[in-house]
C-alpha cells in the first residue's frame, strides 16, 4: 500500500558519501487566492541543501568564476520560492551551511535565518533586486520578493516502498531518491508576492509536498501530480483523490534503468499502484513528452497485472519556467527543465478483467504540477 506516510524518509539525508557529493530538498507547491481579485495563482517553495561537508559560514558557489578557479564544490542552503503563470518567476536566497539549523532524524527541522520548515509549518522571505540578480548569475534567480506563512496538513502519501527503505537509504545506491509524504496536502495561511496578498485556503490549495535527495539528478526527468480532480463518470468532484507520477531514468549502483516510472492513483480511497520496482505486480511503463511552439505535453501509460492508467497532460509554456539547479559536482546540466503548476490532464483508469478492460473512470485534472527535461548535450559551468 503506497499511502503510508514515513517521517523517517522525510529526514535530512546528507551523511556518508552524500555529505560530500549530495543534495537534499523538501518541495511544496500549492494554489492561493488573490485577496483583492479572487484570482487563483500557483506557487512553490523549496528548501534545498547541497554538499554540507564543504559548508562554511557563507554560501560557496562552486559554479561561480571564483569557485571554478579554486575548484570548489557548491555548498549552501538555498531557499527557492516563486510562482507559475504568465508572470512566472523563481527567487533564490542562499545561506552558508554552518549558519543553518538542520535537525537530524525525524521529524526534520530546517531553519535558515527567518526561513523555517518542518512537517507542519513553514515561513520565510526571499527578496532579490534586479541589480543583484544581474550581478550574480550564479544565483540563477529572477528579481522579486515573496513572503509566506503556512500551516501544512499532509493527507495522502506516496511511499515508493523498499526502493527508498532503510536498507537502500543506508547503502546510498540510487543517484536520486523520492518520497512524497504529502502528495495530497492542505495548506492554510498567506503569501505575499511583490506586495500583493494571497490567501491560502485549505480546500482550494490543491497542495503537494515531496522530497528528493541523492548524488545526481535524473535525465530524462518527469513529474505529474494533481488532487484537483473531477469524475466524468460520476459527474462530481473527487474530494479524496490524487495522482502522482515521477521518474525517467533512475540510476542504481551505477547502472541506468531506462524508461522507469513510479506512480499511483488514489481514487476515493482505493489505491492503484504502478511501481517499476515491484516486479511481482508485472509493471509496465511508457511515456513521451513533446514540445510545440506554445506548450509542453505528456503522454503516460502505466500498467500492472490488475489495472491500466493512461494520462494525457498539457501545460502552456507561457505559464511555465525553467527550474534551476546545480548538481553536487558544480555542473548545471538541466538547462531546459520545464516546470509548471497550471497544467491540465485527462486520466483514464481501467481494471483488467478476464473478458478485457473495464473502464473505471475518466478524470479531468486541473492545477497539475508538471515537469520534464533532459540534460543538454554540451554543459558548462556558469
Amino acid at each position: 500500500m503506497f499511502n503510508s506516510g514515513d517521517e523517517k524518509r522525510d529526514a535530512y539525508m546528507l551523511n556518508k558519501s552524500f555529505a560530500g557529493k549530495g543534495y537534499d530538498w523538501w518541495w511544496h507547491s500549492l494554489t492561493a487566492v488573490n485577496a483583492k481579485t479572487g484570482e487563483e495563482k500557483a506557487f512553490f517553495i523549496e528548501f534545498f541543501v547541497i554538499n554540507p561537508k564543504y559548508g562554511k559560514k557563507y554560501p560557496v558557489f562552486g559554479q561561480s568564476q571564483g569557485g571554478k578557479a579554486k575548484k570548489e564544490k557548491p555548498s549552501y542552503v538555498m531557499i527557492k520560492a516563486g510562482c507559475w503563470g504568465e508572470d512566472s518567476l523563481q527567487l533564490h536566497r542562499f545561506y552558508g551551511v554552518k549558519k543553518v539549523i538542520l535537525k537530524p532524524g525525524a521529524p526534520f527541522v530546517v531553519k535558515a535565518g527567518n526561513c523555517f520548515l518542518n512537517e507542519h509549518e513553514t515561513c520565510g522571505v526571499v527578496k532579490v533586486s534586479k541589480e543583484a540578480a544581474a550581478r550574480h548569475p550564479e544565483w540563477m534567480s529572477d528579481a522579486g520578493e515573496m513572503e509566506w506563512k503556512l500551516s501544512i496538513n499532509k493527507q495522502v502519501a506516496y511511499n515508493v516502498g523498499y526502493g527508498a527503505g532503510k536498507l537502500m537509504r543506508e547503502l546510498q545506491g540510487f543517484d536520486m531518491y523520492w518520497h512524497a509524504q504529502g502528495m495530497k496536502t492542505k495548506y492554510c495561511g498567506s503569501i505575499k508576492l511583490n506586495g500583493e496578498l494571497y490567501n491560502v485556503l485549505p480546500e482550494r490549495s490543491y497542495g503537494y509536498a515531496d522530497k528528493n535527495w541523492g548524488r545526481d539528478f535524473t535525465s530524462p526527468w518527469l513529474w505529474l501530480s494533481s488532487n484537483n480532480l473531477y469524475s466524468r463518470v460520476k459527474k462530481q468532484k473527487l474530494r479524496n483523490s490524487v495522482f502522482d507520477i515521477g521518474g525517467g531514468r533512475p540510476r542504481v549502483f551505477g547502472v541506468s534503468l531506462d524508461g522507469k516510472l513510479l506512480g499511483g492513483l488514489y481514487l476515493e480511497g482505493k489505491e492503484y499502484d504502478f511501481n517499476f520496482s515491484k516486479f511481482w505486480t508485472l509493471p509496465g511503463q511508457k511515456f513521451l513528452s513533446t514540445e510545440t511552439e506554445d506548450k509542453v505535453t505528456w503522454k503516460v501509460w502505466l500498467e500492472n497485472k490488475d489495472s491500466l492508467l493512461m494520462i494525457n497532460a498539457v501545460c502552456p509554456k507561457k505559464e511555465m519556467l525553467f527550474v534551476n539547479y546545480v548538481a553536487p559536482d558544480g555542473v548545471k546540466r538541466h538547462n531546459r527543465l520545464w516546470n509548471g503548476g497550471t497544467g491540465k490532464a485527462i486520466i483514464k483508469i481501467y481494471e483488467k478483467k478476464r473478458e478485457g478492460l473495464d473502464l473505471i473512470d475518466v478524470i479531468e485534472a486541473r492545477n497539475v504540477g508538471c515537469e520534464y527535461g533532459e540534460y543538454c548535450e554540451y554543459c558548462e559551468r556558469l
